[in-house]
């Protein structure tokens, strides 16, 4: 079976494409279940995400498109929500979601993947940085509130590394993601990046393989082109290190199927 659960909407400002272009080309690719998860509204980054008012026109369009389509692609509804609690609604957490996906894109309000800032990087201690976003993922993860854990070490998107071992800081990241029962997401963006690569990397990927933690995966879409995009290498990936299922979500629960 072929899933993708990480794709955006045109309604985040910075997508192209209409949502029904979208699932016309994932029924185009072969995909069988095909999730959408546009960036939560928030009251905070208001330039790259739908407002409030917005979320009832997107629910339902997912609801129009998984009505027209049954039977050619099942069609799951979702939020990519970032974890920043002062900004976190609870009300988006009460939606009749399939299933959420929590995300680190900020360390306070720096926003570390908008290329928009990134000179930031050359005034900070890069260690530092990665070693606050993984506390900050290890939080996202310890809040019980989600399914997914969207691209682990997307730190990394402008191929700035760290220098030092991070082992003890995502193996504590990932023992909490285990303790609440979510998956890792495999998201093809980081190869549109200039870390040219997926999230994450293999080697925290064969950790969470060994702690028996589940894996999803993401085309982490934009544009309607990039649905599907790098998935043999995904799967060939996912395959090598021993995962042979990826999770899907119905009413956020959890069903591992062979991929």
């Amino acid at each position: 079976m072929r899933v993708d659960l990480h794709n955006h909407t045109s309604l985040c400002k910075h997508a192209t494409g209409t949502m029904e272009e979208y699932v016309l080309k994932a029924i185009q690719e072969g995909i069988d279940v095909f999730g959408f998860s546009c960036h939560n509204p928030m009251n905070f980054d208001k330039d790259y995400r739908m407002s409030f008012e917005e979320l009832p026109l997107y629910l339902n369009e997912i609801a129009r498109l998984k009505e027209k389509y049954a039977g050619q692609i099942e069609i799951l509804s979702a939020l990519e929500i970032d974890y920043l609690p002062p900004f976190m609604e609870e009300k988006l957490l009460e939606l009749p979601l399939d299933y959420r996906i929590g995300a680190v894109h900020f360390l306070g309000d720096w926003g570390f993947d908008n290329p928009e800032f990134i000179r930031e990087y050359a005034k900070r201690d890069i260690n530092d940085c990665w070693s606050e976003y993984f506390k900050a993922t290890e939080a996202l993860a310890n809040s019980g509130k989600f399914d997914i854990l969207a691209h682990m070490d997307l730190m990394k998107i402008f191929n700035y590394r760290p220098t030092k071992d991070l082992r003890l800081e995502i193996e504590s990241t990932l023992k909490a993601v285990k303790k609440a029962n979510m998956c890792v997401e495999l998201n093809a963006a980081g190869f549109r990046k200039e870390v040219g690569e997926q999230y994450p990397s293999v080697e925290i990927l064969q950790m969470a393989y060994a702690l028996e933690i589940p894996i999803s995966f993401g085309s982490d879409a934009h544009a309607v082109e990039q649905i599907n995009f790098k998935r043999l290498e995904l799967e060939s990936i996912a395959k090598s290190i021993g995962y042979t299922k990826c999770a899907v979500y119905r009413q956020r629960e959890r069903e591992l199927v062979e991929f």
